[in-house]
Formats: structure tokens, C-alpha cells, sequence
């Protein structure tokens, strides 16, 4: 049975998680495969919103198995908070929640060395969410790291200890001052590390290669945006991990050749937050009206979202890279009211005309090239049929898939899971 694969083609907050939600009544497994609680996958349903950090999304559905896979890092006192936060759900996570042992640990003092790198950065910081992460994966990387199996161990605590004094010596290296009580940040981790130990823990790649060959359908879901991969975004200004469809092989062990569709996520327009090129990036009334209407703002850290019209350039090129089948068209409902719909189809740079993804589009020069298509004044948000769809909405979506050569399958017109129309 082969895998299906769920990715972001931005630079994140694309959506994923709503669209895992949708997709999970078809999915006997949904298997988060990177990232760590740094992501934010918004869910609404039934009139509630609600945001998970490390918790795959088909958690809510009944039937579905959902697994943190070994290319994830967890923070196990913010998972904690993932996991009461939905005790009002009556979820039996003993049957519905496993964990990978080779998933490796967020410390405490590995957000202290993220706080500390981003400061030393001064007007250079990358826009790091301060959740630990990057120096997790360097850990992870050095062959340092503590994985989740390891808290099993009678002598876990002091490879803790071991990893926590290097931290510590290493923070005495940047010039920054960073105030922190490690004893308070000691005690509620080591009270959700023992929480952590009651949960499934699995050795995650054979419980998957288990499920294909008893016949099992696999979704597994990617966190933060193509062009966030530490090889193929937008460096240095990325995540610590890759979010392209390379990384569900690396972070659950799954083969090449077991992954069948690949559906590729993006906006009707493009956000970013923090730091980082943006050719499309708005600074008028336009973009200020997507960032309103979209309400973009960032659902882990609540920063406000950098808002443009949607670049196909970047878009082929994550398509291209992450081998994607079908598009997944999210928040058109957001350009109703446009006059004109600008689309960006090749970049000016210093050197001449491109189409193509450039190896650095900081230095670059960049500006885009647009055309423009007709907008549309309807209202999306109360369509249940494509039926119903605006002419030019209709046109809209026909020109990016003639122009990606690659189908959209899904168009949200809303946040809530019941404002997805299939085509």
C-alpha cells in the first residue's frame, strides 16, 4: 500500500493542517514526518479553532492512528499543554496518539542557545520562533541529541545533565545576557517527561512498514513550507529541517517508491513571517487588505504576517522539486473584492529575465514581473458547490493550473473544514 504525502509550497501557513483534517476520513494513519512546535496547524470545525503545535491533525476523527515520526523534535512541556488542551474531547490517546522513539528532545537549555543566537544576530536575525528547535537539530546532527527512547534509560538523566552543561558553557560564549531560572524551566520539564513516558512509544518506521503491508492508507504531513527547507528555501533565512517530500522518507522511513500522491498546498496569494527575501511582499493598501481579510497572523507566535500576490516562479519550482500531483488552492476567498488580481511570472534581475528559482534572491536584484487578470467582487465564503464559483474565480484557478501544469483538486473558501469544495 503506497504512502500519500501532504506538504506546504510557501514559506508555511499554507493551511496543512486544515487540510489533513478534511483528508483524515480517508487515511487509516496520519504520520507527522518533521518540524517541531514551532509549526501551527489551525484547525476549525463546529464553530472552535484550534491550533496544534506537535500532535498530528487527524487527531479529532475517531478512527484514524496519528504518529509523531522520528523527523520531528519535541518539546515535551509544550506538548503536555497540546495534550490537556484537548481533554475536553475525550480522546483515548492510548489508541490514537504514538510516538517515535527516535524522535529527539527540545531542552530547556536548547531554547535558551536559540533566544542567545537570535540576539548576537541584532538586524541579521532570522526570524527564529524561539522554540529550540534549530540547536535541537544541530544536536541531532553533531550526534549529541537525547531521542525519546533515551528517557527509558536508567541513566538518561545524565546524558541530560551531560548535554545540559555543554549548553550551558556554550552560553557563556555569546556576548547577550539572557535571563532564565533553570531550575523553574528543570521542574515542569522533568514533570512532562514523566508524563511522556506513559504514552506509545514505537519504533515508528516498522510500525509503518507493518501498516503497508497489512493494507493501511498513510497520510503524512509535512510542517512549515517548501521554501523553508534548509537545502532548497530561501537560506539562510529557514527552518532546521527538510520540509520538502525528501523529508516523509528521512522522518518516518518510508521508501522513494512508496509514495503515490503528493498533494502540494498553497495560498491564492503569499504570506511570510519574520525575516527573508519576499519578491511579491506588499507595502500598500493591498497588502494590508490581505493581511485583514486573511487574518494573517501567525498561529505559534502570533506575529503578523508579511503579505504579496502569489509567485509562480517560486511556486513551479517547489512543485518541481517536491515531485506534486495534485494542488490544494487555500484562502481564495480572501482576493474577493480585488479590481485586478496581479500574478507574478518571472523575476528581473540585475542580469536580465528569469524564470526560474535563483540560488540566492536576496542579492539578486529581484523584482517580479506580473500580469493581471480580471478580479472577481463575490463573496466565496458561503459556496458549497463549484457551481457557484465567480467567472473569473473560475478563470483564475484555470490560468495557475494551465500556467503549474499540475491539477487543483481542492479550493478552500474558508477556514472551516466545511469550506472545501473538490473539483
Amino acid at each position: 500500500m503506497a504512502v500519500d504525502l501532504l506538504l506546504g509550497l510557501q514559506w508555511g501557513d499554507e493551511g496543512k493542517g486544515k487540510i489533513v483534517d478534511v483528508l483524515t476520513t480517508s487515511y487509516d494513519i496520519i504520520a507527522r514526518f518533521q518540524g517541531g512546535p514551532n509549526a501551527g496547524h489551525t484547525l476549525e470545525f463546529e464553530g472552535n479553532k484550534h491550533v496544534l503545535h506537535t500532535i498530528p491533525s487527524g487527531i479529532f476523527h475517531p478512527k484514524a492512528v496519528n504518529l509523531i515520526g522520528n523527523g520531528v523534535v519535541i518539546d515535551p512541556v509544550i506538548f503536555m499543554k497540546e495534550i490537556e488542551a484537548l481533554e475536553p474531547y475525550s480522546i483515548d490517546f492510548s489508541k490514537k496518539l504514538l510516538i517515535s522513539k527516535k524522535a529527539h528532545l527540545i531542552l530547556p537549555t536548547h531554547r535558551l542557545l536559540d533566544a542567545a543566537s537570535e540576539a548576537s544576530k541584532g538586524k541579521a536575525k532570522i526570524g527564529s520562533t524561539l522554540k529550540g528547535i534549530g540547536p535541537t537539530y544541530m544536536d541531532k546532527t553533531g550526534r549529541n541529541g537525547i531521542r525519546v527512547g533515551d528517557i527509558l534509560a536508567s541513566n538518561w538523566e545524565d546524558r541530560y545533565r551531560r548535554l545540559t552543561l555543554k549548553h550551558l558553557n556554550i552560553l557563556k560564549s555569546y556576548n547577550i545576557s539572557i535571563e532564565y531560572d533553570l531550575k523553574d524551566l528543570e521542574d515542569s520539564y522533568f514533570k512532562s517527561i514523566e508524563a511522556l513516558r506513559k504514552f506509545e512509544l514505537v519504533d515508528s518506521e516498522q510500525y509503518l512498514i507493518d501498516a503497508q503491508e497489512n493494507g493501511s492508507k498513510i497520510l503524512a504531513e509535512g510542517a512549515q513550507g517548501s521554501l523553508l527547507d534548509i537545502d532548497f528555501g530561501t537560506y539562510p533565512f529557514v527552518t532546521s529541517s527538510t520540509t520538502t517530500a525528501a523529508g516523509a522518507c528521512t522522518g518516518l522511513g518510508v521508501a522513494p517508491n512508496k509514495i503515490k500522491e503528493v498533494f502540494g498546498i498553497f495560498k491564492a496569494y503569499v504570506t511570510r513571517v519574520g525575516s527573508g527575501p519576499f519578491p511579491t511582499e506588499l507595502f500598500d493598501n493591498d497588502g494590508k487588505k490581505m493581511a485583514k481579510v486573511g487574518n494573517e497572523f501567525g498561529s505559534t507566535t502570533g506575529r503578523e504576517r508579511r503579505c504579496g500576490w502569489i509567485d509562480l516562479v517560486a511556486l513551479k519550482y517547489c512543485i518541481n522539486i517536491n515531485g506534486v500531483t495534485q494542488l490544494i488552492m487555500m484562502k481564495g476567498d480572501v482576493l474577493s473584492g480585488f479590481n485586478k488580481i496581479k500574478v507574478c511570472t518571472a523575476y528581473q534581475t540585475k542580469s536580465g529575465r528569469i524564470d526560474y528559482f535563483p540560488y540566492d534572491i536576496a542579492s539578486q536584484g529581484i523584482k517580479p514581473i506580473f500580469e493581471e487578470l480580471p478580479g472577481w467582487q463575490e463573496d466565496l465564503t458561503g459556496i458549497t458547490d463549484l457551481k457557484e464559483f465567480p467567472v473569473n474565480f473560475n478563470n483564475y484557478i484555470s490560468y495557475l493550473e494551465k500556467t503549474l501544469k499540475t491539477p487543483i483538486k481542492i479550493v478552500s473558501v474558508g477556514p472551516d473544514r466545511k469550506q472545501t469544495i473538490f473539483r
